[in-house]
């Protein structure tokens, strides 16, 4: 068995990148200037010229070097760091309300209640002038 380590798949990272940043193939061609097929056929090679790569890390707001020495590994790690070093999001903010949500459910129909009862008064005016 051989020792080599594989070499890195360039496009599939640019389509795992992609997914991540929560962009659409067709979103990247766009911005790239190309087809979306296109954008298809750099995610399915394992070699990207320069230029292009620049031009699709520009697009996904990252570096070069980032796509190229991307690996699910690499992100976790990442998550895992920053999660640890800015404490768990949910527990480091303050999401508790502030009020009774019934209260303003009770508060909207008041309003709804009250809005009726003055088309109606309206109305009745109304049907009295003439």
């Amino acid at each position: 068995m051989s020792t080599e380590t594989k070499p890195k798949h360039i496009g599939r990272n640019i389509s795992r990148i992609r997914e991540l940043k929560g962009m659409k193939q067709e979103a990247l061609a766009m911005a790239i200037g190309l087809s979306q097929q296109s954008v298809s056929n750099i995610e399915g090679s394992e070699n990207v010229d320069e230029e292009k790569l620049l031009e699709i890390a520009n697009a996904l707001g990252i570096t070069t070097e980032a796509i190229k020495n991307f690996s699910e590994e690499n992100m976790i790690s990442y998550f895992n760091t920053f999660n640890e070093s800015h404490g768990n999001y949910f527990g480091s903010h303050n999401n508790t309300c502030t009020f009774n949500p019934l209260d303003k459910v009770v508060e909207l129909y008041e309003r709804l209640v009250q809005a009726e009862k003055d088309k109606v008064e309206y109305l009745e005016r109304v049907l009295k002038d003439k």
